[in-house]
């Protein structure tokens, strides 16, 4: 859009008489929460789906009620606007993000427009795995009939249903199916006495895995003969495992084709689960667990297949590194937030492949919805490890298991704190991970005193590491106090007459807590050695460039 087309739709728009679903102002003179222009951005956008327009607006610079221009200082540099993009992705359904950002500039005051999109169809647009809508001009929680009308629009069919009109049962592994009757029975006790009678057809039918006796895609992705891919050509059905070194190398590799619930079983086999040996605590003697629960390989891969995007033509691949499993399938994670699927257990509401991922469960190969992901964090949380990371960018889940402790200390016994929550947990593991914290798992980790440190600087805190036996660790991130370095800079001073830069530096750079950057210990230097020469007690005897300080002596 021009400059001149931007003036226009922003003149148009202060000109409503008051705010509706699809456009909110606010004034944001300095900063704005960024939890809450998400949720500004779930609402807008689902509103916009709601109303059939293509996009909706949110306006800062602009006072709600009058319409009057009073400027903004938002993220007043452009790249650090443009980075807003990537943010707000990384935390929406199917990583939506803004259309635009626009900066409009007037005599009145700089206004930043941002151009929200409407939901696709079928799908609400989720921030932090929460639903969002506007009542009039409030924001509020998206309710069920908004998401039903949303989720009402999806015409696509499930793609894993379609019949194969040319495929017969003949086409079908007989070892699939025995294999498939086995886990129902497993799956279905009860029913063992009627499985017995069932032939095939009926069984397949009863299972869901066929419909009146027709070939379904399903069918010929979990049950078909090596030969019968062709029935679901362009879409390729194969799982790739490789096994690659610590310079991430190949070593090996291995594609396996349908059946894939055969195949499954295959994959899991190549993949080297050896034991892992750790002290445990208050013993002598060390306790021995395989580096992965045999549960969360099996629900990991097929979790790949109930829910890869076949459409895409792409395999599923696992990699096997030296101490840890990645698994990747194409297609966007529906859910839209792990945290909202582990921490509040919570079923799917929308598949991508419903009549698969039905199959699947009857069948004994994932769990019950949304559970088999919180199972895989239990096993990890259970053996001290690191907790799975999911990286749902490029439309992809990639989802890592690690076979190993990060920290011994820090995840046995934290790990055994009753009185942490999941939740919490979660959030203690981005801080160990290096990873960001939200602003409001900062607020809640920082009130409970489980962290400590600069944004985005975090390490456990006192009241963690005093349970967790890193008090060393804490105390080279918490550091000494001010009065300490103060007095340990006149101290060397007085020792060694004068000293350089170069000598303070080195006086007190490993006395900095670990968590500061150098460009943070040099600031901090700066500002103790400021301290002093205000206060009288040191002064720069040399020049700016090649400072040697000196005390101040007292007549």
């Amino acid at each position: 859009m021009t400059a001149k087309q931007l003036q226009e739709i922003l003149d148009n728009l202060r000109n409503l008489e008051a705010e509706n679903e699809i456009v909110e102002f606010k004034e944001a003179k300095n900063n704005f929460h960024f939890d809450k222009l998400g949720r500004y951005f779930s609402a807008i956008s689902n509103e916009a789906n709601l109303c059939g327009k293509p996009y909706g607006w949110l306006i800062f610079g602009v006072k709600d009620k009058k319409h009057e221009i009073i400027g903004t200082q938002y993220r007043p540099i452009r790249k650090e606007l443009d980075k807003l993009k990537g943010e707000i992705a990384n935390k929406t359904t199917n990583r939506i993000s803004f259309i635009n950002i626009h900066e409009v500039s007037s005599s009145k005051g700089r206004v930043i427009m941002f151009q929200i999109p409407a939901a696709p169809k079928g799908i609400p647009t989720a921030f932090y795995g929460h639903y969002y809508a506007r009542d009039g001009e409030e924001l509020a929680p998206l309710n069920i009939e908004k998401i039903e009308r949303i989720r009402a629009q999806a015409t696509k069919e499930d793609w894993s249903a379609a019949i194969v009109q040319e495929a017969t049962i003949e086409d079908l592994d007989e070892d699939a199916i025995a294999l498939a009757r086995k886990n129902f029975k497993n799956k279905f006790p009860d029913k063992v006495k009627d499985v017995n009678t069932w032939d095939d057809t009926t069984f397949l039918n009863k299972a869901k895995v066929t419909i009146k006796g027709k070939m379904t895609r399903t069918a010929i992705i979990l049950l078909g003969k090596d030969e019968s891919e062709h029935f679901l050509s362009p879409a390729e059905i194969k799982i790739r495992w490789k096994l690659v070194d610590e310079n991430n190398n190949d070593i090996d590799y291995e594609i396996f084709g349908i059946p894939l619930i055969i195949s499954v079983e295959k994959v899991f086999a190549k993949i080297r689960n050896i034991k892992y040996r750790y002290m445990q605590e208050g013993t002598i003697f060390p306790a021995e667990v395989s580096q992965y629960e045999p549960f969360s390989i099996r629900e990991a891969i097929n979790n790949c297949i109930a829910h890869q995007d076949y459409t895409k033509n792409a395999r599923i691949n696992v990699i096997e590194m030296q101490d840890q499993l990645v698994f990747t399938n194409q297609g966007s994670f529906i859910p839209g937030s792990v945290e909202k699927v582990v921490i509040e257990d919570a079923p799917e509401e929308f598949y991508r492949n419903r009549f698969l991922a039905t199959a699947m469960f009857n069948l004994k190969m994932v769990d019950t919805a949304g559970g088999g992901i919180k199972k895989i964090f239990n096993f990890q949380r259970a053996r001290f490890f690191p907790l799975p990371d999911y990286d749902l960018s490029d439309d992809k889940v990639k989802v890592s298991i690690s076979g190993k402790i990060l920290d011994m200390d820090y995840a046995r016994l934290l790990a055994q704190n009753k009185n942490l929550t999941l939740e919490e947990i979660i959030m203690l593991d981005k801080v160990q991970k290096k990873l960001p914290l939200t602003n409001s798992e900062e607020k809640h980790l920082k009130s409970r005193k489980l962290i400590e440190g600069r944004k985005p600087n975090f390490y456990i805190g006192l009241k963690v590491a005093q349970k967790t036996g890193q008090k060393a660790a804490y105390s080279k991130n918490k550091g000494f106090d001010k009065t300490y370095y103060l007095d340990l800079i006149v101290k060397a001073i007085t020792e060694h007459t004068e000293l350089s830069r170069k000598d303070i530096d080195e006086l007190l750079w490993n006395k900095l807590p670990e968590w500061m950057e150098d460009k943070q210990k040099k600031i901090k230097i700066n500002n103790l050695l400021s301290e002093l020469r205000k206060k009288q007690r040191i002064k720069n005897n040399g020049t700016f460039k090649m400072p040697r300080w000196v005390l101040i002596t007292k007549d």
